[in-house]
């Protein structure tokens, strides 16, 4: 089976890992996966590519000089007869839209995943409301959480052709993890609350600070870090210095050792404010990290109160801040919450079992287009 993967991606988070963990695990199961990355000169230079490729990962790369361009449509298309692609699995908007104006005459099945629909500003509500469209003529589209299935049927998408896959991780990294963010930032016994994401107004990251200030006034020797960069850093900056904490605030930027980074932390806040099935917050369970989240998104399907972590309302700093101290005053909590989330992400959230789901989706289209299933798809979504 051969499997064109497409992303537009200005950074190497959540979905990105979604991507590179089915990649790689079709690739060890004797399957051919390529990585088409768009290259989007009016985005500027990233290393997403590269990062894929580190990973041991075949990429493709693929200009693209405007927000529209039908060059990389014609790329796309010869890509796929040039590879004799199979099957083509789309994630995020630009890649929907593209990989159905490529493969629409070519026959080939087009599968989406669809890890959020963050409707942020007007132009993304816009090509969110162009992939919706799009995504009405796939032959099936994955969603990441119940929430967002419910979505893509509100914007038409037919249930017949809408599944729900949960994202999966490679644990691997995190089992021989070390805290070298604690080494680095010199936390000595003082403990380090952290969260992770892109820096966007959709984490939450201003209700993360807000909430760290009122926790700094009842345990004053705590330390926080912020993990990801994005458009808002310099504005988050400020914000730390306007509340007087920014000694107890590191922004650490984009890290390439996350698996040690989660491994530093005392207790990983999600504080976000939309989400679909946040990765960061299976690699902090992953990592045996008690966690504290907002219930939003399919947060709620990997979060049991008390048992694999805490839940708390979006855009509520004090509740933020009251259950991370409830935390910090009951230490065998967070152990305990901390070893039954590990064992929920093995269970369910690990990367094995997200590319058995995929690859019986792949076996159901290439059924309806071959009329029989591939073998060697059957034999791997067993």
């Amino acid at each position: 089976m051969k499997i064109l993967h497409l992303i537009s991606s200005e950074g190497f988070y959540g979905a990105e890992n979604v991507v590179a963990a089915l990649v790689r695990d079709l690739q060890q199961s004797g399957h051919s996966a390529w990585i088409g990355v768009f290259e989007n000169a009016h985005a500027g230079p990233n290393s997403v590519a590269s990062q894929f490729e580190a990973r041991g990962l075949q990429v493709i790369r693929i200009p693209c000089r405007r927000r529209f361009d039908w060059a990389t449509v014609r790329r796309i298309r010869d890509i796929i007869r040039a590879q004799e692609i199979d099957l083509v699995h789309s994630h995020g908007y630009k890649s929907d839209i593209y990989a159905w104006l490529a493969g629409r005459r070519l026959h080939v099945p087009l599968l989406a995943t669809s890890h959020l629909w963050t409707r942020q500003t007007a132009s993304v509500r816009f090509y969110e409301f162009l992939d919706g469209l799009a995504l009405r003529r796939f032959d099936a589209v994955a969603a990441v959480s119940r929430r967002i299935a419910g979505q893509l049927q509100q914007a038409g998408v037919s249930p017949e052709k809408t599944s729900v896959i949960d994202n999966g991780i490679d644990l691997r990294p995190f089992q021989s993890a070390v805290p070298s963010l604690k080494a680095e930032l010199k936390t000595g016994d003082r403990l380090l609350i952290g969260t992770v994401g892109r820096l966007t107004a959709q984490k939450g990251m201003d209700y993360f600070l807000a909430a760290a200030q009122k926790l700094l006034k009842d345990f004053p020797d705590l330390l926080f870090a912020i993990v990801g960069d994005g458009p808002d850093r310099e504005k988050l900056e400020r914000m730390a210095k306007d509340l007087n904490i920014e000694n107890s605030v590191h922004f650490t930027g984009a890290r390439n050792d996350m698996p040690n980074v989660y491994a530093s932390l005392d207790i990983f806040v999600l504080a976000s404010i939309a989400e679909g099935m946040p990765m960061a917050l299976l690699e902090a369970m992953a990592s045996r990290r008690p966690v504290v989240a907002t219930a939003v998104g399919g947060v709620p399907q990997i979060v049991v109160v008390g048992r694999t972590g805490m839940l708390v309302r979006s855009k509520d700093a004090a509740g933020l801040a009251d259950t991370v101290a409830n935390l910090l005053r009951h230490p065998d909590l967070r152990e305990r919450m901390a070893r039954n989330g590990e064992a929920e992400v093995r269970r369910q959230f690990s990367s094995e079992v997200m590319t058995q789901n995929y690859c019986k989706l792949y076996a159901e289209l290439l059924d309806k287009k071959n009329g029989r299933v591939d073998e060697r798809v059957a034999v791997l979504s067993r």
